[in-house]
Order: C-alpha cells, then structure tokens, then sequence
C-alpha cells in the first residue's frame, strides 16, 4: 500500500515536471520566433556580381522601355500601420518602389515616379502623372492589410489588374503582366498567393465591384497593381522591416518584368489604304503578325464598345470587319489577340472617322 501510494506520488511530480517543461520550452520557442528574421537570398541576386549579370540579361528585353512606378500612400496618408506601429505602408511602398527603379534604370530603362520622398500625392493625380509623362507600363506598389485589426496571421502575395474578362475595359495583356510579376514576386518572398486565386493574380473588381482601384482604372497605359504582402502578420513585419528584404521584393518585381517582355508580342495594324467606306457601310481591314502564329480563337473586336463579328485569313494575317449603318462621327475601335503561345497582344485601340 505504501509503495502503491509512493509511486502514484512520484507519477505525479513527474507529470508535473514534464508539464512545466513543456510550457517552459513553448514560450522559449515563441520568443525566439518573434526575433527571428527568415528569407532566402535569391541564387541571381545574392552577390552584387551576379546581380549585374542577371541585369544585364534582362536589359535586352527592358532597355529604351518607360516605366511609371507609383509608391501608394505617403506624406498625409501615413494612417496604414502594423498593430505596434513599427510599420507605416507608406514607407514600405517607397523603400520597394525605389530599389525597383534602380533595377531598371540600371537595365536601360527609363523609370518615372509618382513620389521619391514621402509626400502627398493626391490619388486621382497619380494617374494624371502616369498619363501625362510618357511612360509605357504603370506599376502600383503596396502592401496589405485584413479588415479585422486582430487578424495577424492572414499573409500573401498578390497582383492586381483591372475589370474582368467580361467587360470591355478588361486587358488580357495586363493580366499577363500581372501573372508573371506576381510569379517572381511571390517566389523570391517564399509567400503564397491566396486562396482566392489559383495563380495569385486577382481582378480589382473583386474588391471594389463594377469599378476597381482608381489608379488602374483611371491610367491609360498597361497598369498592374501589387500588394506585396501583409505588413499586420506578426511575422512577416519583421522581414518587411528589413531594407535588405525589400530590394529583395523589388527584384521580385523586377524579375517578372524581365522574364514577361522577353516574349514577343502580338502586333495589330489598321490597313487604312484597304478600308472603304459605301453608303454608310464599312469594311475594316487590319493585320495581325506574331512569329508564333495568332490563334483564332483569342481574337475580340468591338466597334464602339459593342463586340462585332469578323474574318481571319491566317495565311494572309488578315482581320475583315464588315460594319453596316454606321452614322457619322467619331467611333472606337478595339482588338484583342494572342498569339499560338498564349501572350496576348499590347492593348490596341483606333478612332474612326466617318463623314
């Protein structure tokens, strides 16, 4: 009896200690996760060396190109912080666009911005920027936050392109640029993409229906938007604290660009001395070349807004709008292809006259 109740106490101390133990090691392994800072440096960007030679292989595909950059936020809109406002949005948007900018100007590109400081820059007036400074290709950086303050764990990359498939703003070739920055971004981060998309590139119309970000609706140029990760995490704030970090995230960026315009692209031209119009009647005739060939089946045309049926020729290349009862004035129109390796033309619109 004595030995029976001897042993049941030393069961007791026993479990009592491997307990404390246990809540001893966790609490040691939860503070050490939270000082703890991971990333990979990436194998073509680790030594300042190699970096220049990843550079100059993608200068053949980025030189004499114009890019627009766009730093969200910044100056009076500071308000985007982490729950120790260790974070400001504003800052980690600038310290990536930057390190983007010298990418690509050391690749030969010519880079604008739409703030280098933190400043003000009224949201509409960034895309009067891009418009007016003859810049090609717009990118928006930011970073992401839940709508639940005491939601720190939700983390992902992703990237954004304007309106749907469905709608006449929508450009596959946006979605494009979309797919391969958001690839290299989120590899070089070692993030996922989100459960909401299978390639973590996402309409804007999912988040504000019908309408979209102002930056991607407003600019008239082919314009991405990036939200690189989310700067509440409580993991990921530390990384995005680091600068080191956020030349990675730009060469991400970067990477993706390189690796998209290194395709060749669809091209579209209006054969104005073939076009004729008859009592109202017209009949469009338009080429459209690619070394790999178009695929009939990725061609759209839309006079006005409204999409019209056609002819392609593949042998000649040849597109055949034959448009009735059209009323004098100014028309738009607008064509869409992708060649036989899935890379969709550069957005491509045409005013008509007519008298």
């Amino acid at each position: 009896m004595v030995n029976a109740l001897r042993e049941n106490n030393m069961k007791r101390v026993a479990l009592l200690i491997l307990a404390l133990v246990i809540s001893a090691c966790s609490t040691a392994v939860e503070t050490t996760y939270d000082k703890f800072i991971f990333y990979e440096k990436p194998k073509d960007w680790e030594s300042d060396s190699i970096r220049a030679l990843t550079i100059e292989k993608y200068s053949e595909f980025l030189s004499g190109k114009k890019f627009f950059i766009d730093p969200g936020h910044g100056g009076e809109d500071r308000k985007n912080k982490n729950s120790d406002s260790s974070l400001v949005e504003a800052d980690l948007n600038l310290n990536v666009a930057l390190a983007l900018r010298d990418y690509l100007t050391k690749a030969g590109a010519e880079v604008y911005l739409s703030r280098d400081k933190d400043t003000t820059v009224d949201l509409k007036y960034r895309s009067v920027l891009a418009n007016e400074s003859g810049a090609e290709y717009f990118i928006s950086i930011h970073h992401n936050a839940p709508g639940n303050e005491e939601n720190v764990w939700t983390n992902y990359t992703s990237t954004f392109y304007h309106a749907t498939p469905n709608d006449y703003e929508y450009e596959p070739f946006n979605h494009d640029m979309a797919k391969y920055v958001q690839r290299d971004l989120a590899y070089v981060m070692r993030n996922p993409g989100g459960l909401g998309s299978f390639d973590g590139t996402y309409s804007d119309y999912r988040i504000y229906p019908g309408d979209g970000f102002s930056v991607l609706r407003e600019t008239h140029i082919p314009a991405i938007l990036v939200e690189c990760a989310f700067f509440t995490n409580r993991f990921e704030k530390f990384r995005l604290g680091d600068e080191e970090f956020n030349k990675i995230q730009a060469w991400g960026i970067f990477r993706g660009l390189g690796k998209f315009f290194s395709n060749t692209f669809p091209t579209i031209e209006l054969e104005k001395d073939k076009c004729t119009l008859d009592d109202n009647n017209m009949t469009l005739i338009l080429k459209l070349s690619d070394p790999d060939g178009i695929d009939e089946k990725s061609i759209r045309t839309y006079f006005d807004s409204t999409e019209v049926s056609f002819r392609f020729d593949k042998d000649s290349e040849e597109l055949r709008l034959e448009l009735n009862n059209i009323s004098p004035g100014e028309h738009e129109l607008k064509v869409i292809c992708a060649d036989n390796e899935g890379i969709h033309s550069k957005p491509y619109y045409s005013k008509i006259i007519t008298e």
